[in-house]
């Protein structure tokens, strides 16, 4: 009988430690303009695709955009204000954040922060000032004033300045009001800029995010105005629009904003969110042409998509739904790349999320 006991008593504590060891923390990037009081962790089960063990993590003003450094020890996040700030933290073992040091965003209402891969600068969207900033990231974690800040405004058109990735010596900014995505060139450590605009897009559809395949072959925009995806290929020297397509349902008539967009890990399909539809945009991608064919729209079960991600094993999609306050969590099929629905949880407006 005591055999009996104690062989379940260990089969127990292996199956606890299991658990333990699937759930992995998300952080949750939040507007504090209502019920949230900053910066969220949730513990994520790669297994079954619950989120639970939600928490402050640190109480500060509009953390809206988020990024780690390459060695997961700090985080970085925008802080969306008129004022405009950007901050950084250090990790915990308990996972809350220790604020590290608060610089000005030079720009108003600052919406995407990004890290090159040596985790030496950072870079600043700031869309209602509409300036890119550069940031270098001292070796404890902490952010020095900016050494660079890109104006994007002319006397004839507005700037605003949506987000920036780093490729290799590459710096891209997607300008939703100047309608274009910038090429600046890394030289003697300072970017400079090479293109205005790397394509030109038809109309006005408003660039806001972008996806950038692994070998920086092609570039995926998502255009908030236009409910559209423009593909880019680069070519020996620039670039060239390869495609462009609907992010809407054939049957969908009513107004849409499109917000994020994210390549699947093995890069054979491509997500992007719409906000109105208050859907996801399935395509299957050609990994030899690039070239996109939409698969599947599928609601969100919320209300404004603003970011989502892919958890780290590629199996589950995860959406913030800002105006709904939850966070939808749905399968991927590996195999077609569709999606299905398993379910949400409450979190206060939620606006980006963070493996």
């Amino acid at each position: 009988m005591k055999f009996k006991l104690l062989y379940l008593g260990i089969l127990v504590s292996l199956f606890n430690y299991s658990c333990i060891a699937q759930n992995i923390p998300m952080y949750v990037g939040t507007y504090t303009n209502g019920v949230s009081k900053g910066l969220y962790q949730l513990q994520f089960n790669t297994e079954t695709g619950e989120l639970n063990t939600q928490k402050l993590a640190i109480n500060i003003d509009n953390p809206s955009f988020l990024t780690y450094s390459p060695n997961r020890k700090y985080l970085y996040s925008t802080n969306g204000t008129d004022s405009g700030f950007l901050s950084s933290y250090k990790i915990n073992n308990d996972g809350s954040l220790t604020l590290l040091t608060r610089v000005s965003s030079q720009g108003k209402g600052p919406c995407h922060i990004s890290i090159n891969e040596e985790g030496t600068k950072v870079a600043i969207s700031n869309y209602g000032g509409g300036t890119v900033s550069i940031y270098p990231v001292n070796t404890n974690g902490s952010l020095s004033e900016a050494s660079q800040v890109f104006n994007h405004n002319a006397e004839d058109k507005k700037s605003h300045a949506h987000s920036a990735q780093f490729f290799k010596d590459d710096l891209f900014v997607a300008d939703l009001g100047r309608n274009a995505i910038y090429q600046y060139k890394l030289k003697n450590n300072n970017y400079i800029l090479k293109s205005s605009a790397i394509v030109t897009m038809q109309g006005n559809p408003g660039p806001r995010h972008f996806s950038i395949s692994n070998n920086g072959e092609f570039i995926y925009i998502i255009n908030e105005y236009g409910s559209s995806i423009t593909s880019v290929k680069r070519t020996s020297d620039s670039f060239e629009l390869i495609d462009h397509d609907s992010t809407l349902s054939e049957s969908y008539k009513g107004n849409n904003s499109c917000a994020d967009i994210h390549l699947s890990k093995d890069e054979r399909f491509l997500y992007g969110s719409n906000r109105g539809e208050n859907s996801i945009a399935v395509f299957k991608r050609n990994l030899k042409t690039g070239m996109l064919d939409k698969i599947q729209n599928i609601s969100v079960h919320g209300d404004w998509p603003r970011n989502f991600t892919l958890d780290p094993t590629g199996k589950f999609l995860l959406v913030a739904n800002k105006k709904s306050h939850n966070i939808s969590v749905f399968s991927i099929d590996t195999s077609s790349g569709k999606l299905t629905f398993l379910h949400d949880i409450k979190v206060p407006t939620p606006v980006c999320l963070l493996f």
